[in-house]
């Protein structure tokens, strides 16, 4: 019992906080292989399409933003309005969805390879880091020896670009909630006439460097709430970064390695316990523990453990994409029910988005009875009431000669200005209009009528909205 308690001790806690509780700084190893050059191109696609997205231009629409301000949203070049907040939220639980159900299949892969955090952090401030101060050990010594000229220059150097490194994102990401173009404005502006944006920019700054420069690899140990999702939604047949103990240990465990030994006969394990695997993790944990909230997925362990395969001439795969269930009992991956059912879900609110889409209009409208206001006894036995009107254009294109027509019920449509209203591309009007009918068309004194909108002769779009009238008809 003694030694399964002290097997199993490195779960009392995380893996960069030491025995007395003071954070324990993680310099892992620059990795290298396979799978590492992989991560390389797929980082930097993804970092390319970060930094361009907010300036690609689709239908003049900005391809991707995200003005929580204003409350619009531009996703693939398709502009969300306030009113189409709801097509917002579904996409988000459709995004929800499909990482559970990824999860569920491959683990935690999202962070290791498609993560911004993980992205940013190791293809771009590890690698200056490595550029500036050197692998591993270099790192450590550098940190241990006092303040020397070599010192001050090196760090200086890497503080500098982390702060550089960390204002451009912070630029970048502003262009995702306000707009490239508004940005770019900002900035031929000069800083002086936006105040305000620079102290926003500011902050930006200050968290993303003190997220890279010295939180690092906490935000996905501690501050990141999907690391406790993945012990949730794992489970013995989910492919993970996993070390194959039945191989490494054998009947008598791991071992160093020696020359010309013949490791089948001594009855040792593959594993020739080099910590390699340790040395290169970003998060600082032996794999050979087993699965780990720590574990991001990153692959630099495989990489490691390969090459060292490699050099001791014994086949590779000792840490490698594999279940639980595959380690133990051979068994292949296969779609469970549990992975059926999250497909269906997802299947499910795909159908409902794209309905959503597909009925969704160019143009909202919204006409409301003026609060407050009763209705009008005319001539004629005409009822009349007053009402404002909304029109939201939701394309680039602007929509003229715009008229209403009373579509449920025999009457009039009085505007108080213009008969035709103009509206701007990306813009909205608003206004006052009469709605008259004669009481003998109403049937109660509440009435809900249909009001069609027309762009010259072309229908754009229907609403309705109430209608009152006197109690007695007819």
């Amino acid at each position: 019992m003694a030694v399964a308690e002290k097997q199993e001790k490195f779960r009392d806690s995380i893996s960069t906080v030491n025995s007395e509780g003071k954070r324990s700084w993680v310099y892992p190893k620059k990795p290298s292989g396979k799978l590492y050059t992989y991560r390389k191109y797929v980082s930097y696609i993804l970092l390319g399409f970060l930094f361009a997205a907010p300036f690609i231009k689709v239908n003049s629409n900005q391809f991707l933003m995200f003005n929580v301000l204003e409350r619009r949203f531009n996703i693939f070049g398709f502009p969300f309005w306030p009113q189409d907040f709801h097509l917002f939220v579904m996409s988000m639980l459709i995004g929800v969805v499909f990482i559970i159900l990824f999860t569920v299949a491959f683990g935690r892969i999202f962070c290791g390879w498609i993560c911004p955090q993980t992205i940013f952090m190791e293809m771009v401030f590890r690698r200056i880091e490595y550029w500036i101060e050197g692998d591993r050990g270099k790192q450590i010594r550098l940190d241990k020896q006092p303040w020397n000229a070599e010192k001050i220059r090196k760090k200086s150097l890497k503080w500098l670009s982390f702060l550089v490194i960390s204002f451009l994102i912070a630029n970048v990401f502003l262009a995702y909630l306000i707009g490239s173009d508004r940005l770019i404005q900002y900035v031929v502006d000069g800083p002086a006439a936006h105040a305000s944006t620079l102290v926003s920019l500011s902050i930006f700054t200050a968290v993303f460097y003190f997220v890279f420069a010295w939180f690092r690899e906490q935000v996905c140990v501690i501050a990141c709430p999907y690391g406790r999702l993945q012990s949730v939604l794992l489970d013995n047949k989910s492919i993970v970064v996993a070390y194959d103990h039945k191989r490494g240990e054998k009947e008598k465990g791991r071992a160093k390695f020696r020359r010309n030994e013949d490791r089948a006969a001594t009855g040792k394990g593959d594993c020739i316990d080099c910590s390699q695997c340790v040395q290169v993790c970003p998060t600082g944990i032996d794999i050979r523990n087993g699965t780990q909230l720590e574990c991001i997925n990153c692959t630099a362990c495989i990489d490691a453990c390969n090459n060292m395969m490699e050099a001791v001439d014994l086949p590779k795969g000792l840490i490698r994409y594999a279940s639980e269930e595959n380690i133990e009992k051979k068994a292949r991956f296969h779609f469970s029910a549990r992975l059926k059912g999250y497909t269906v879900v997802l299947g499910i609110l795909v159908a409902v988005l794209s309905g959503m889409l597909f009925l969704r209009s160019d143009v909202e409208a919204r006409i409301l009875r003026l609060p407050g206001q009763l209705y009008e006894h005319k001539a004629n036995n005409i009822i009349s009431n007053v009402y404002t009107y909304k029109l939201v254009n939701k394309t680039v294109d602007d929509i003229d000669n715009v008229h209403f027509e009373l579509s449920s019920h025999k009457g009039t449509i009085k505007m108080v200005k213009n008969h035709d209203v103009n509206v701007p591309g990306q813009g909205l009007a608003e206004g006052t209009l009469f709605i008259e009918i004669n009481s003998a068309a109403l049937e109660d004194d509440k009435e809900k009528l249909k009001i069609d909108v027309y762009s010259g002769g072309r229908f754009v779009e229907s609403t309705s909205t109430t209608f009152l009238g006197p109690r007695s008809y007819n």
